[in-house]
């Protein structure tokens, strides 16, 4: 046998690529004209294997051209849900008795399909949501991070637990799969997240439903391929789509299912924990849930601060992926002494996004559906009763293709009160808040229903060590952006109504998806 890779290959998050080099862009141009020649197939359901068809399809369509179909996914029914916790079950005691290295080898062949297929999955991606380059880009990696990484990480799982000795026993606790469990993924990350919270579950040696949204349900049919092209073995994953109003409570309902792993809406996570905590008939276990819900996010910045590095990091926090990001800033705390210059300068700064086709790699594009560009646009409109609007504030002015734009919007004189400083928006709209000194500003800033992301951007030692211990957030970052958290190296996961802090990406996220079991024998 070869040697195992994962004991020689130390995990390092894959590369971003340089688009700046004339051969990166030519291949991403390439990769969209691939895909466009893929646009507007119909794609099956995946169960134990199986490519089945539906009687009915819904469309999935470009943001920033709405007319464009990217694909028809097929639409499930009660009996396709019943046949995908059917397949999961009777793949899982195969290959919950594959040992930890073995799956490991499965996952890094798997990354592997991934890297080779790296730009045609990031035009998947630009197509289907909106992704320019560099996000595309950046979620493709992160997608093979989760891979990679979750690999290694199961190793650790067949080794059995420390525990002390007793005279005349033999004692010993290890820790097994639990079982079949359902994966809901959102549409913001839609193969980075998809990838992550199906793979940690299936690395630990559970099998899995997948149900990715609505919005975009089309790659993950791509993800299907690779599974597929990885040699994978039938129903470990099992590939479910359609209207969560058509099969959303069925999948959570069902007694098969040991766990819910979900990314999204606290609306949404606390409808799926709730029902999750009811027990059917036939089942015989209590359901765990995993919530990774929303954020309204505050970036403060001090009188002490690096005023480039501040906006630099609130342009970046702010609108990067149109703000469509739980971890996204979407309030900007400047304390009084250097509020007018930051916003000032931040203005300017985001004045100059250009707002576009992901296609052409625009710094701002649509977001992701009509539904969003109401909502986003009604937040934008309400700047102006609830504060100042200092940029943007409704429709970008040009809206090529008909697309989703709305334009990057600053608001300024918010209260701390207001909704726009305490409700999740989710699209390129800032608050910028007013603090008289920093204890103000963290004050402000802790003063929500959300704690996911935070950040400082201070000089001030004493301030730093204070927003360590007291900016309550399960991802803090010190005189940088705040969004963008790499996996293996910024575990991620909030607290309070931002979920149940999983912790996504780090050293314990795979001990969710187990269960430990001790054997005593008298000796």
């Amino acid at each position: 046998m070869t040697a195992d890779p994962t004991t020689v290959v130390p995990y390092a998050p894959e590369p971003f690529t340089d688009f700046a080099v004339g051969t990166h862009a030519e291949g991403y141009r390439a990769a969209l004209e691939l895909v466009a020649g893929r646009l507007g197939a119909t794609w099956p359901l995946v169960i134990g294997g199986r490519r089945i068809a539906t009687d009915g399809t819904f469309p999935s369509v470009d943001p920033c051209a709405p007319d464009r179909i990217v694909g028809y996914a097929a639409a499930a029914g009660a009996a396709d849900v019943d046949r995908a916790y059917e397949a999961a079950e009777a793949a899982f005691p195969v290959w919950s008795r594959w040992t930890a290295a073995e799956r490991a080898r499965a996952l890094h062949k798997l990354a592997a399909v991934l890297r080779r297929r790296k730009l045609e999955l990031c035009a998947w991606e630009t197509y289907e949501a909106g992704k320019n380059w560099r996000e595309a880009d950046g979620d493709v990696a992160e997608a093979i991070d989760f891979v990679e990484y979750y690999a290694r990480a199961a190793l650790r799982l067949d080794e059995p637990l420390a525990t002390h000795s007793w005279p005349g026993e033999h004692n010993v606790t290890t820790l097994e799969p639990i079982g079949v469990g359902l994966v809901i993924p959102p549409w913001n990350f839609l193969l980075a997240i998809l990838v992550g919270s199906t793979m940690g579950p299936v690395a630990a040696g559970n099998t899995v439903v997948l149900k990715p949204s609505p919005q975009t349900p089309i790659i993950a049919g791509v993800f299907m391929e690779c599974l597929a092209e990885a040699g994978w073995p039938d129903g470990v994953v099992n590939l479910i789509t359609g209207a969560d109003a058509e099969i959303g409570d069925r999948l959570v309902d069902d007694p098969r299912a040991r766990f819910i792993n979900f990314t999204g809406s606290v609306a949404t996570g606390l409808r799926i924990h709730q029902r999750a905590a009811v027990v059917h008939p036939g089942q015989r276990h209590l359901k765990k849930t995993f919530m990774e819900l929303g954020g309204k996010d505050a970036l403060i910045v001090d009188e002490t601060a690096d005023l480039d590095v501040a906006v630099t990091a609130a342009v970046q926090g702010g609108f990067g992926f149109n703000g469509q990001k739980c971890s996204a800033m979407s309030r900007l705390i400047l304390v009084d002494a250097i509020h007018d210059e930051v916003l000032e300068r931040f203005v300017a700064a985001a004045a100059r996004l250009r707002v576009g086709r992901a296609i052409d790699d625009a710094d701002v594009t649509a977001v992701i559906s009509e539904r969003q560009f109401d909502k986003v646009v009604e937040y934008a409109r309400l700047g102006a009763e609830e504060g100042r609007i200092a940029l943007g504030g409704g429709p970008a002015e040009e809206r090529p293709d008909g697309g989703w734009y709305v334009a990057p919007t600053i608001v300024a004189d918010v209260a701390p009160t207001a909704r726009l400083a305490q409700e999740e928006v989710f699209g390129p709209v800032v608050a910028v808040l007013r603090a008289r000194d920093f204890d103000d500003a963290l004050r402000i800033a802790n003063d929500t229903d959300f704690g996911l992301t935070g950040g400082l951007i201070s000089r001030s030692r004493e301030r730093l060590e204070r927003a360590r211990r007291e900016f309550k957030v399960g991802n803090l970052y010190l005189n940088r952006k705040i969004t963008g958290a790499l996996v293996g190296v910024q575990p991620f996961g909030g607290f309070k109504m931002s979920g149940t802090n999983s912790k996504g990406g780090g050293p314990d996220y795979l001990r969710l998806f187990v269960e430990a079991r001790t054997v005593t024998e008298r000796l």
